[in-house]
């Protein structure tokens, strides 16, 4: 049986004595932090790791029962934590790790003294009284394109996700993680991201949190980042100029200030 370190291909660097433990979103791996991790080495101990499916993981241990919902990977997420003996350390989630994190705290409060959220969406399809982004037709249409050609639909989203404002270089580090992902699991792994609800969650979190919003996130919109922040108890929403998904790659040094400011 791979060992939890192996099966989710965990590293820690770093010299501090309090742990910021780092998810990555989906069609992305633990490399997705290389562009801000390094500003944090100096003062903290950093937890990274690769979901199973993504990155350097051990793809033999994917269960497609297990990840049907999002609570398998908050089985491995805490598994990680209690086999190196984390405690009150500091959850950095990007995108649907937001809402893993959410259920990992809500489930064992005292592993996590604060969650930062990057890009978070607690419901991705617009209802009644809700929006979330996107109808259900648009979503319908997503995931079915990505069951005819899921290459094809990586090429051709990356670019929207990252935003062209943010350069050619890191859309096509985007589009290059989203490829390597094994197409069966990102294709599951899409299906559970966009159609979880996690609404009825954010009232249960035990700790106090922090948004990070983009000013313009076709993944996200802002409307999503305010009714987090409306709905989460002790919740503080920052609003970055950053455009696009994945600000902790497009925009360290903007992303580190809001995370810095709120540890401090």
């Amino acid at each position: 049986m791979t060992s939890v370190l192996k099966r989710n291909n965990v590293n820690v660097f770093g010299e501090g004595n309090k742990v910021l433990f780092f998810a990555h979103g989906f069609g992305c791996d633990q490399k997705a932090w290389n562009h801000i991790k390094g500003k944090f080495l100096k003062n903290y101990s950093l937890v990274l790791f690769d979901y199973v499916g993504a990155g350097n993981s051990d793809i033999g241990s994917y269960n497609s029962e297990k990840y049907s919902s999002l609570d398998g990977y908050v089985s491995d997420l805490l598994e990680i934590c209690d086999k190196l003996e984390i405690r009150n350390a500091v959850f950095i989630g990007h995108s649907v790790s937001c809402m893993i994190g959410t259920l990992a705290s809500i489930k064992r409060p005292e592993i996590f003294e604060k969650l930062i959220f990057i890009g978070p969406s607690p419901c991705y399809i617009n209802t009644q009284d809700y929006i979330g982004g996107f109808d259900q037709e648009a979503i319908d249409s997503l995931l079915e394109v990505m069951e005819e050609d899921y290459i094809s639909w990586a090429r051709s989203i990356a670019p929207e996700i990252m935003n062209s404002h943010n350069g050619n270089e890191l859309t096509e580090e985007l589009s290059d993680s989203f490829c390597s992902i094994d197409p069966i699991i990102s294709k599951q792994f899409a299906r559970v991201t966009f159609l979880s609800d996690n609404r009825n969650d954010l009232p249960l979190i035990p700790v106090e949190s922090l948004t990070i919003q983009c000013s313009d996130d076709m993944i996200a919109p802002l409307c999503v980042g305010e009714y987090i922040n409306e709905h989460t108890p002790n919740n503080i929403l920052v609003v970055l100029e950053a455009h696009g998904h994945c600000p902790h790659m497009s925009h360290p040094t903007e992303t580190y200030n809001a995370i810095t400011a709120f540890l401090e």
